[in-house]
């Protein structure tokens, strides 16, 4: 279900042949790294590395995710962030399942070094794909280090769009981009099994969307969205895209429902530096301010039930105009494999529409 599959019973065949199989539909070789090398599917301390739950396997298949970063209780109990469907299994994990660096698909479909145990998921129907998972003592590094990241701050920040964020993951490493769009309601599907390609769609809203076919692949599920600089704020827990965005759980929500479903405070562990504001004094980001924000937010709001109801359109957001960084316009994600090209307006009560032809929106 989602992430990355490996075929199971035929695992050393297929590496053999040099393939893997990526859910749902990407067909490739090993991926290269971003950062030149494959430190992020081997054996690692760091965050931001391939690993999962040790259940997450089919008949056919493994499956993989990343285990993104480092949280805490107010007890200074410390936990591995990533997906509930990395870790969690969608909702179908047991309590105490062990999870596993790096992830079978890493290991041949074999049971790696066991780092953590499960702890809990809020349900998908929460908004957020998140869950936590126990650190054993010892596993892995205990200040929450993010491979080629390093240490990150412990405030969250809120997302804005132009933002530049970093995220390192299981399949593409260390990658850079730009949030493309905010305040977006987006369809995802989500595979019924490890390696399968059926199954439900949810809808989450106020989603982070970032437009690149590069930033991630299947198996960064998990990863930790953070701002670049010297001071790496959370922004969003990645959990989904298609071969030219990512999508992102805003992190202030998947701190919020995490402390609810553990019943204590959950933070990230790091320093105390930067501002959770949207935009910081001085800040030199492309313009969109605040008040064109909201305006803009407040009519996708009006009009969102009646354009997410068109055939194929999977996600609509606020984002910048292409030719002016400072107007604000609604984003609108059309699924093109469909074949199905919907009629749309140009414009919402005087707001430009700009729509983004892509694929189905997956958890991977």
């Amino acid at each position: 279900m989602k992430r990355i599959a490996l075929f199971n019973r035929y695992a050393w065949l297929s590496l053999a042949l040099s393939i893997l199989v990526i859910a749902p539909a990407l067909l490739v070789g090993p991926t290269s790294q971003a950062d030149g090398g494959a430190n992020h599917r081997v054996s690692n301390n760091n965050y931001g590395v391939s690993g999962g739950n040790v259940n997450d396997i089919s008949r056919r298949f493994c499956c993989s995710g990343t285990l993104g970063s480092l949280v805490q209780s107010a007890t200074g109990t410390k936990y591995i962030l990533s997906n509930n469907h990395v870790l969690g299994l969608a909702g179908a994990a047991a309590v105490g399942d062990d999870i596993s660096q790096p992830g079978m698909i890493d290991n041949g479909c074999r049971v790696a070094e066991i780092v953590a145990d499960f702890t809990v998921a809020p349900p998908l129907s929460s908004n957020v794909d998140a869950a936590i998972a126990q650190l054993r003592t010892g596993a892995m590094d205990a200040n929450g280090t993010i491979e080629d990241i390093g240490t990150i701050s412990s405030i969250v920040k809120v997302p804005a769009v132009g933002l530049s964020v970093q995220k390192s993951g299981r399949t593409t490493g260390h990658t850079t981009g730009t949030i493309g769009s905010i305040s977006a309601t987006v369809s995802i599907k989500y595979p019924d099994s490890c390696g399968g390609n059926k199954g439900p769609t949810f809808t989450f809203t106020n989603q982070v969307v970032i437009n690149s076919s590069s930033f991630s692949a299947g198996g960064d599920s998990g990863s930790l969205i953070v701002t670049t600089g010297t001071c790496p704020q959370p922004v969003a827990l990645l959990f989904a895209g298609s071969s030219s965005s990512t999508i992102g759980n805003r992190a202030i929500d998947v701190i919020a429902r995490l402390t609810t479903s553990l019943g204590s405070t959950v933070t990230f562990v790091g320093t105390a530096c930067g501002s959770a504001a949207r935009f910081q004094p001085n800040e030199d980001l492309p313009g969109l301010s605040e008040d064109a924000v909201a305006r803009v937010t407040g009519i996708k709001e009006r009009h969102e039930n009646r354009i997410m109801s068109r055939a194929s359109v999977i996600g609509f957001g606020v984002g910048a105009s292409d030719t002016n960084p400072n107007e604000a316009v609604l984003v609108v994600y059309v699924d093109e494999t469909t074949g199905r090209r919907p009629r749309l307006p140009k414009t919402i009560e005087g707001v430009k529409v700009k729509v983004i032809y892509t694929d189905t929106f997956t958890a991977y």
